[in-house]
């Protein structure tokens, strides 16, 4: 690595973590709206999975991969048990219930002494490296490539396109977007066990309200027509910040103005591939 590399790595790894923890969040939400579900539980799964993974390793000592496992599991497990009765609802009021979850979820982080209360835990283990975030990303796309041409994924879409229909063809609705809203959940505490071991911190305030409206931003803004949209999308999101660290208190004013020109100008998302398609027809004539 030369010496140029060995700067950019020093002062932007982390920043280069998290973009890759923010795609798969992406990608975990993207497989429950490619359900039909406006879920906001992605944040509260993602600290289960971190809490999950980072007590894992702090108090039990378990190698890193064990502790990333449970902290998947754990979060699906969840999901499982919260998504058998909040799954009868749809559009906000599903959003709203599991808006709550989440703040019952930050409620018992502050008031668990095993989970440090306000103060979180800290002193996690640097474990977290880079082909770890590379291969799971990896492994996630080509199994999001092969669901969109399965049996389950034209069920998916079958169902976000009109459930009553999908029902009707004999489709059964109910397990179908149970199974994407554990498999959310599962990605998502993966991608919160990463994360807390690079960051060396976890904490309540991480996993609220905000967190989550952040994921469901970063896919909308990428376009949720396909998998690779939310993953462009919350990449960007990630990065617009230091892009703008020159405009100092103006930054934040600027990056909202950019989210409001992307979704009037651009309301299927920045990856639409009918646009695309569009332009290269122009070109081509």
């Amino acid at each position: 690595m030369t010496d140029d590399l060995q700067v950019f790595w020093a002062t932007y790894n982390t920043l280069v973590y998290t973009v890759g923890v923010h795609a798969m969040l992406a990608l975990s939400i993207y497989l429950t709206l490619s359900c039909g579900l406006l879920s906001l539980g992605n944040a509260a799964f993602m600290g289960i999975g971190a809490y999950t993974a980072a007590l894992a390793t702090l108090r039990l000592g378990l190698p890193f991969g064990e502790a990333l496992a449970l902290g998947g599991l754990l979060p699906g497990l969840v999901a499982l048990v919260i998504g058998i009765p909040t799954l009868r609802l749809s559009g906000v009021y599903l959003a709203m219930a599991t808006l709550g979850f989440g703040e019952v979820v930050r409620v018992v982080f502050l008031n668990l002494e095993i989970t440090g209360g306000s103060m979180g835990l800290n002193g996690i283990p640097m474990k977290t490296q880079l082909w770890h975030i590379v291969a799971i990303l990896v492994v996630l796309v080509y199994g999001f490539v092969r669901l969109r041409r399965s049996k389950i994924g034209r069920a998916f879409e079958a169902i976000k396109e009109d459930e009553t229909a999908a029902k009707a063809m004999g489709i059964n609705t109910t397990s179908y977007k149970l199974l994407a809203f554990v498999l959310g959940a599962i990605i998502a505490g993966v991608a919160g066990g990463l994360n807390a071991h690079f960051t060396f911190f976890v904490s309540p305030r991480e996993y609220g309200f905000d967190p989550a409206v952040d994921i469901l931003t970063g896919a909308i803004f990428g376009g949720t027509g396909s998998f690779v949209g939310p993953m462009v999308g919350s990449a960007i999101l990630a990065i617009l910040p230091e892009l703008l660290r020159f405009l100092k208190a103006f930054r934040l004013a600027v990056n909202g103005l950019i989210l409001i020109l992307v979704v009037i100008y651009l309301p299927n998302g920045i990856w639409d591939r009918k646009l695309f398609a569009r332009l290269r027809r122009k070109g081509s004539a």
